[in-house]
């Protein structure tokens, strides 16, 4: 038996916000709903630290649930921290750790203030994107693992999964970067020793034109052979698999703008154009670098070792060892904790198990297993301890298999972007005019073929669709990121703006996993004793508890729970006050079996039965008004794990025309897009779990939902943060919007090409007019991009 402390009035916990209980857990005025919040504050005051608590309110993460003492001391291994550790010497250590909690401007002053907590940390340095911190810490005055702890102590309980010892996480390219700055600065020097080409001042008398010129040649030569190589590379695999992509007649213009520059410098004919060849190279960087930058600061590509631990324990000889996963076999009994993943099929050797499979199956309500049944990898446990016999490797478990499965790998749907379409017809009409003007000049004059052909190549080249689509794209991605809607690319914008069917996965994606809808049957509760009940469920760490606890946060002042006793799985008996409560299953609270459907909590004062509470789904605020708009424009469709019981509702919110599914397997969703997409409609699957893994691939653009306590999210084209999923139907429309844009700036740049053409093909191009043409088409075809992409966002209010 246990005690539990009494309760005071409604109060909010300092640290984290949650509802106190007590009001013994105190600091001067300041109230925490338990001592590890209570201890996080007094350990930031020592360290004068406490400016963590004035930029937001309540920023903290709750302490109530206890990180066991020596979860992490697979860390002391040198083998696991040899492919953890991203730089060690005498002197120093860095390592990078993935930090899920992080939310708010809080969380990084306490971050990157850590070496006030322990002189042992030199720096650390948070990726607020990626909720990844990196820290630099002296070797020999802390370990890897006690850095670990201090995180975890302070809220931040690093997540290490399977997939950190698997692979190493690549470098940061920076050869686009390296590219960009040599293009810049040559192209700055070029234009400066242009301007007597410009205006034609005579400076071949003092020899100044033959030096400039020379310098221009100089400085050409690394933008030619460096950085503009990508365009090179591009082209290159294009043709070898037969298709012409936008970089292909790109490539061919800076060669020929090269070559012809060179042999006017050579000759003494004229300047050449480098001006225009290194200024088009550099923008054009400049566009990709900014459309890369934006998607490449998350990982889309992840598999179920990205979910399972690194470690677990072992028992071995009445001991507990832990043990890396991969070397777990048959045989081995796991002993595995409240709220930590089962890694392995086996079966159950001791204890309850009432096990949360909703992020692999899309059942919503936790499964109860009894000694001797069954348990599947993939699933967390809820309750306390259990043992487990392990009966398959994890590699060769029913998640893993399932996620290995052929018919989970994409197929049939690799797009084309519409630009490499565009720039293919235009190819065309180029070589089509620079065909026919050769031909006129041979009949007319044979000395104007090589420059009318050359300055048609040049003035032609289709970069300002290049640089409208790079730009918009780029924009169009720091939008949405800055929305918390992270694409992996910027074809998954197209994908998006030309989808015709959306499919939602309803638990975790259209429901919440952290709240329930709670309804009372029974006799009517008294204040008295709705805070009793939530008294006693305080003292319980089962989920459901939990939520009971919430839903009467406020409640009047009741008694003391002078002694209560959990029985994991089923339910939570107390005295509190004067009365015996008792709150959990039918049998657990009255001794008889409940037949009904659904999931209930019963209640019993002085073991005479008061009533339920029934849980239901609880749909995301904003999803009626994103449903209605969306089923204006698009199919729709769910495709859920769990039973029929919420099917009245869904039908209410999708509307008649939708398809409701229901008890859909992992292999049964991905047959259901593959289905869809052979009659010719462009899918989005917007899903959350491992079961939705494979439809999210197959689907034109999956879509991953990420809840703040998710540590993982599966394999998808785009990320979007729960909070903004009833703004789908904007980003739709603004990646819609992101074509037409795209489209307009091509048909101003043909303006600019047409203009230009006319004195291309007369043979007739000056340096000046060449000057004012490049850069005038490149700027204005920035700022209509940056310009329409960004009004069109703030109309929308993004």
């Amino acid at each position: 038996m246990a005690s539990a402390p009494a309760i005071d009035e409604k109060t909010q916990c300092y640290h984290c916000g949650e509802v106190c209980f007590s009001e013994n857990i105190k600091v001067a005025d300041k109230f925490f709903c338990c001592e590890g919040c209570k201890l996080v504050y007094q350990v930031l005051n020592q360290n004068d630290l406490c400016e963590y608590y004035n930029l937001n309110e309540n920023p903290g993460i709750t302490q109530r649930i206890k990180v066991r003492k020596d979860k992490f001391a697979f860390l002391d291994d040198e083998s696991i921290q040899s492919k953890l550790i991203s730089f060690r010497n005498d002197k120093e250590v860095h390592a990078t750790f993935y930090l899920p909690q992080m939310h708010c401007s809080s969380c990084l002053y306490l971050l990157e203030n850590l070496h006030k907590l322990d002189h042992g940390i030199i720096s650390s340095k948070v990726n607020f994107t990626r909720k990844e911190a990196t820290i630099v810490f002296a070797a020999g005055r802390i370990s890897f693992r006690q850095v670990a702890e201090l995180l975890t102590g302070i809220g931040y309980e690093p997540y290490i999964s399977l997939n950190d010892l698997s692979q190493k996480r690549p470098a940061v390219n920076k050869g686009l970067i390296y590219r960009l700055g040599v293009a810049g600065f040559c192209f700055g020097n070029i234009m400066l020793m242009s301007f007597p080409e410009y205006f034609g001042i005579d400076a071949s008398e003092t020899g100044l034109r033959t030096i400039f010129r020379g310098l221009n040649f100089l400085l050409a030569i690394p933008v030619f052979l460096y950085s503009a190589y990508p365009f090179y590379e591009s082209s290159w695999k294009s043709l070898k698999h037969r298709f012409l992509n936008i970089d292909a007649p790109i490539a061919l213009a800076i060669i020929i703008t090269f070559i012809r520059s060179t042999w006017e410098v050579i000759s003494g004919s004229g300047g050449g154009y480098f001006d225009s060849m290194t200024g088009i190279v550099f923008f054009m960087l400049a566009g990709r670098i900014l459309q890369d930058k934006t998607y490449r600061q998350l990982s889309f590509e992840r598999d179920y070792t990205s979910y399972f631990p690194v470690a677990v324990s072992v028992l071995k000889e009445d001991r507990e060892v832990t043990v890396t996963l991969p070397s777990i076999k048959p045989g081995d009994t796991l002993l595995i904790h409240n709220e930590e993943l089962i890694p392995a099929d086996g079966i159950l050797t001791k204890g309850k198990a009432f096990i949360d499979y909703s992020f692999v199956t899309g059942e919503s309500i936790p499964v109860s297993k009894d000694t001797g049944e069954l348990v599947y990898a993939g699933g967390k446990q809820t309750g306390g301890n259990i043992e487990i016999l392990v009966v398959k490797e994890v590699a060769q478990s029913y998640l893993t298999s399932l996620w290995s499965r052929d018919e989970f790998k994409k197929e049939g749907n690799k797009q084309v972007s519409f630009v490499h379409v565009l720039s293919r017809w235009f190819t065309y009409i180029v070589f089509s005019i620079a065909f026919s003007a050769a031909l006129y000049w041979k009949l007319h004059d044979p000395s104007h073929i090589w420059p009318a052909v050359t300055a048609i190549f040049i003035i032609a080249c289709p970069c300002a669709l290049l640089l409208s689509n790079t730009f918009t794209n780029g924009n169009i991605l720091r939008i949405l990121g800055r929305n918390h809607f992270y694409l992996r690319s910027a074809q998954t914008i197209e994908s998006l703006a030309g989808i015709t069917h959306v499919v939602f996965d309803k638990t975790g994606t259209l429901t919440s996993n952290l709240e329930q809808d709670i309804n009372y049957e029974g006799e009517p509760l008294t204040e008295l004793q709705k805070l009793k009940i939530a008294t006693l469920a305080n003292c319980s760490t089962h989920p459901l508890s939990r939520l009971l606890a919430k839903k009467f946060y406020g409640a009047a002042k009741g008694g003391t729970v002078e002694a209560f006793k959990e029985k994991a799985g089923e339910g939570i008996e107390g005295y509190v006050g004067d009365e015996i409560v008792k709150i959990g299953s039918m049998k657990f609270v009255t001794g008889k079996t409940d037949h009904s459907p659904g999931t209930a909590v019963f209640v019993s004062f002085d073991n005479k039965l008061s009533g339920c509470f029934r849980f239901s789904n609880h749909y995301r605020e904003g999803s009626p008004k994103l449903l209605k708009e969306l089923r204006k424009k698009y199919s729709l469709s769910v495709l859920s794990g769990d039973n029929e019981s919420e099917k009245a509702n869904l039908r209410m919110l999708f509307g008649e025309r939708a398809t409701l599914l229901f008890y859909q397997k992992p292999e049964s969703k991905l047959a259901y897009i593959k289905k869809l997409q052979s009659k010719g409609e462009k899918v989005m699957m917007i899903g959350d779990g491992l079961n939705d893994a494979g439809a999210l691939k197959q689907s034109n653009a999956g879509i991953a939902l990420s809840e703040q306590s998710n540590n993982f999210t599966p394999a998808s084209d785009a990320i979007i943060d729960a909070r903004r999923l009833t703004d789908l139907g904007k980003f739709i429309r603004l990646c819609r919007a992101n074509k037409r844009i795209i489209e307009a700036s091509f048909i101003l740049s043909i303006v600019y090409n047409i203009i230009g053409l006319f004195f291309a093909v007369q043979g007739h191009l000056s340096p000046l007019i060449a000057a004012i043409l490049m850069p005038s088409s490149s700027l204005t075809i920035l700022l209509i991009t940056f310009g329409s992409s960004s009004l069109i966002a703030r109309k929308m209010k993004l």
